[in-house]
């Protein structure tokens, strides 16, 4: 429990900064390797990612919440930095079932997690602001004694709603019941991101590599930007140079592609030394 305390309180700080940070996020306990021994300060998971890496598609009916926090827990257990974790609709439309996913993801040693305010039904794909903000006090209420920082998402232009006005209410009624840190993935631009920053109180996260533009780290800081994340983007780019490395043997014949491949003795430096007690 202490070690988890002072992951919390090292991932805390970090949102405190003068400028954002980059919170990548890996799929499986490989990546967290990988990425935890490049100088990040903090991992995330990415449902998405995950989702690819079992040969699914990101959805909420397709991905459980037993599955996506042992996923978590395997990263969380792969490194010593703070890790948060995608944690979808709260796996669950209830106020008291976005609380219990907030108990069960700091059990599995998790620091932070985001709840989004997405149903999962396209024909009606964002809740209501009065039960959008129900599900975040209630998670609010059950983080606050835990050592997590709660993420509020609000999923609007994800979902085929580009209301700027709207999506910043929502992060505003997010605020005020409690969450830590304030999302909106999908902005459009850097004045809509200027602008969420200006009209919010607390940290405020947005992803690059997804839709939208993309902007350097001093351009999203310079707008008020706190936390930068990746969301699948790195799982994404993992697969494309996957694709790439086969169509270059099925159409050329040749395989000038491991040219580019991490070397084998850097992967095995990265990866768990540790070995079964026991062998049949």
């Amino acid at each position: 429990m202490a070690r988890t305390v002072e992951k919390f309180e090292a991932f805390k700080s970090l949102h405190e900064g003068d400028a954002a940070f980059v919170i990548p996020n890996p799929w499986d306990a490989g990546s967290a390797r990988i990425l935890g021994a490049m100088g990040f300060k903090a991992l995330a998971t990415t449902s998405a990612g995950y989702a690819f890496s079992v040969g699914r598609r990101d959805s909420f009916a397709g991905l459980s919440r037993t599955e996506l926090l042992e996923n978590a827990k395997s990263i969380v257990e792969a490194t010593d930095l703070p890790v948060s974790a995608d944690l979808e609709d709260g796996f669950g439309a209830s106020p008291a079932v976005c609380a219990e996913t907030i108990r069960m993801a700091a059990a599995v040693g998790l620091v932070g997690g985001s709840i989004e305010d997405a149903t999962g039904d396209p024909a009606d794909p964002i809740h209501d602001i009065g039960a959008a903000v129900e599900r975040i006090a209630a998670a609010a209420e059950t983080s606050a004694g835990l050592p997590f920082i709660l993420t509020a998402r609000a999923e609007n232009y994800l979902w085929g709603r580009p209301d700027l006005k709207d999506t910043i209410k929502r992060l505003q009624a997010f605020s005020e019941a409690g969450a830590d840190v304030l999302y909106a993935p999908g902005l459009p631009d850097i004045d809509a991101i200027a602008t969420v920053c200006r009209e919010l109180d607390k940290p405020v996260n947005v992803v690059m590599g997804l839709q939208g533009g993309s902007y350097s780290i001093k351009e999203l800081s310079d707008v008020g930007v706190r936390r930068i994340s990746v969301g699948g983007s790195f799982a994404r780019a993992a697969l494309g140079a996957l694709k790439r490395a086969a169509r270059e043997v099925l159409d050329a014949g040749t395989f000038t592609y491991a040219a580019d491949a991490m070397p084998d003795s850097e992967v095995s430096k990265l990866m768990s030394q540790g070995h079964l007690e026991e062998r049949v």
